[in-house]
């Protein structure tokens, strides 16, 4: 079976509502646009996987149960399709919580989705949230690097992907290859789907976090040291953010600010017996866990939108 499932590259928001149908059911667990701030009995938390739904769900547990915990609500977790899905989710109040990626957080944000970052995703203990996208080929490819990709099968994650599409398309315009008509471009989902397909040279090239390619698919055997070679890598990118919608209730939004800022992390949820064994993760990319920002932090984001004028970015 195929490892590649293409999808259909997003157009105008309008299109990506349809996609948002896979967060429908969540729909009645946060409480219906009314005037003044909402304190609802369930909040529904969203997020796109970087590998498969189950993985993702298994993954979030823990900080499921510290949310529980924390703020006395039931907590919904709902695995999306795309990243537009968790926009327009959030934009019609059905998502409250959102993981998102650095570019869907500045595309929802540029499209009018009230919601704010309370934090980013962390690597390490004390060091800095970010991480870069790595441009790949299979072992042994004669291609070496993004000027070689001209006519090439190219995997991508998600158009809303900023590791898996914005910044690797800014370094192939800088190339001189148009990401959108100089190589053929394929959508895979997922930053391990785009990986698999490169290694088994279903795709000649293609971008995904790094995070996947050095530490998430070796440490599952998925990938075997060799197996790819990294011919790119960008610079540091912002960490994906989480953001709450603003018209959550203020002592609602302060106690799920707390959470990710100071317990959302490897230490906080072992030491308190959030985990059935051991946390080796805070959430499905393996992170230690969660650190405070500001929605500046993404302005290096908005700035390769500018260079690039991809229409996923939105207004800017």
């Amino acid at each position: 079976m195929s490892l590649i499932i293409p999808r259909r590259v997003l157009g105008a928001l309008a299109v990506a509502c349809t996609a948002a149908l896979a967060l429908a059911a969540c729909g009645q667990s946060a409480a219906p646009q009314a005037a003044g701030a909402r304190n609802p009995d369930v909040l529904v938390f969203a997020a796109v996987p970087s590998e498969n739904a189950q993985a993702l769900q298994q993954a979030y547990q823990p900080l499921i149960a510290l949310l529980t915990k924390e703020t006395g609500k039931q907590i919904r977790f709902q695995p999306a399709t795309d990243y537009a899905a968790v926009i327009e989710a959030q934009r019609s109040g059905k998502v409250d919580i959102a993981q998102y990626g650095p570019l869907s957080y500045v595309l929802a944000r540029n499209t009018g989705v009230k919601a704010s970052p309370i934090a980013a995703q962390l690597a390490t203990k004390g060091g800095e949230s970010g991480y870069r996208s790595y441009g790949i080929v299979p072992a042994g490819s004669p291609i070496h690097d993004l000027a070689s990709l001209r006519g090439k099968k190219v995997c991508f994650v998600d158009p809303n992907s900023t590791s898996g599409h914005l910044y690797p398309s800014a370094a192939l315009l800088d190339a001189g290859i148009n990401p959108d008509k100089d190589v053929t471009p394929v959508m895979t989902g997922g930053h391990d789907a785009s990986v698999l397909a490169v290694a088994s040279g279903q795709c000649d090239a293609g971008f995904a976090e790094d995070y996947m390619v050095d530490k998430i698919l070796p440490s599952k055997g998925q990938l075997k040291p060799g197996q790819v070679t990294v011919l790119w890598r960008s610079d540091v990118i912002p960490g994906s953010p989480v953001a709450i919608s603003d018209d959550l209730d203020p002592a609602l939004k302060a106690k799920i600010t707390d959470v990710f800022q100071n317990k959302a992390n490897i230490d906080y949820l072992n030491a308190n017996g959030f985990c059935a064994t051991r946390c080796t993760g805070a959430d499905d990319a393996g992170d230690w866990g969660y650190v405070k920002v500001a929605d500046s932090f993404y302005d290096g984001v908005r700035k390769v939108c500018s260079t690039t004028r991809d229409k996923q970015c939105g207004a800017t």
